[in-house]
């Protein structure tokens, strides 16, 4: 029925995906609105409002959808690798970021410039800030405040996860068998002498930034080279990017990172996470 009266040209539906009625109007309607993708956002949005895995009868509570169109969806999802499935709990993964790319580049960079401005004349170093996106971080602001380190990174370059401190604080910010997975399923190349590429290993780091908060890169990504990271978080509790100093190893030992640098950008997470959505 809603498939000919969009042929028509007529309203196709005056509810949303939650089935709640809806003013004529207020809900997009007639031939502009497709039902089936309303109904996949908002099994998506699902996962916000309940645990990190979800059955099919707990996904169609939390989106107002019947369970056939639930498992539809989450059968999509899984297909275009946005969920996977162990056959009868459901969870997002890594790549659902993708759909968020373009506001984030829109709307983070510019919420968080002016925090990394000031962060970088008050340090005089040289600060950045990425998001996750699979197994790489994607550079989305920067305040250079010297070009020693790292002088061709700007807003898109891309870099490891596994090996930046940047990575690290993102992935220890995932449940321990998403994180896991995502290690496991991506190269590790020994980018220097120091790089950390074992699993394992990689693990127990994840753990020890969980407990700290923070993270501590030591020549693992360029010789010469040292970074220390803390996630941004939202207020609403969840871990959208990070912040990161880098600096020449020469010039600062692993405790001035925690000492002198670290407080700075606790300081700023602070700030920052009392203003972003």
């Amino acid at each position: 029925m809603e498939a000919r009266n969009s042929r028509r040209g007529s309203v196709a539906e005056t509810k949303g995906p939650n089935g709640e009625g809806q003013p004529e109007g207020r809900y997009l309607q007639s031939v502009d609105r497709m039902g089936g993708f309303a109904k996949g956002l908002a099994v998506i949005e699902a996962f916000g409002k309940g645990r990190n895995t979800l059955t099919i009868a707990e996904v169609a509570r939390l989106s107002g959808l019947d369970r056939a169109s639930a498992r539809r969806c989450l059968l999509t999802l899984v297909e275009a690798k946005y969920a996977s499935t162990d056959g009868r709990y459901f969870e997002l993964t890594p790549r659902i970021l993708r759909l968020g790319h373009s506001y984030m580049a829109a709307s983070l960079p510019r919420l968080i410039q002016p925090t990394l401005d000031h962060l970088s004349d008050t340090l005089r170093e040289s600060v950045s800030a990425a998001v996750l996106d699979g197994h790489e971080v994607v550079y989305i602001a920067r305040a250079a405040h010297h070009r020693i380190i790292g002088p061709g990174l700007h807003p898109g370059s891309r870099l490891p996860a596994f090996c930046t401190s940047l990575g690290r604080v993102m992935l220890a910010a995932l449940p321990v068998d998403q994180a896991k997975a995502l290690l496991s399923g991506s190269e590790r190349p020994a980018i220097t002498s120091y790089t950390i590429t074992k699993v394992p290993e990689l693990m127990a780091e994840l753990k020890r930034v969980r407990e700290n908060g923070y993270s501590i890169i030591d020549q693992e990504m360029e010789i010469g080279s040292r970074s220390i990271a803390v996630p941004i978080v939202n207020f609403a509790g969840h871990t959208i990017a990070g912040i990161t100093v880098a600096v020449h190893a020469v010039r600062a030992e692993p405790e001035r990172l925690r000492d002198e640098i670290l407080p700075h950008l606790l300081d700023a997470k602070a700030q920052l996470g009392a203003i972003l959505p």
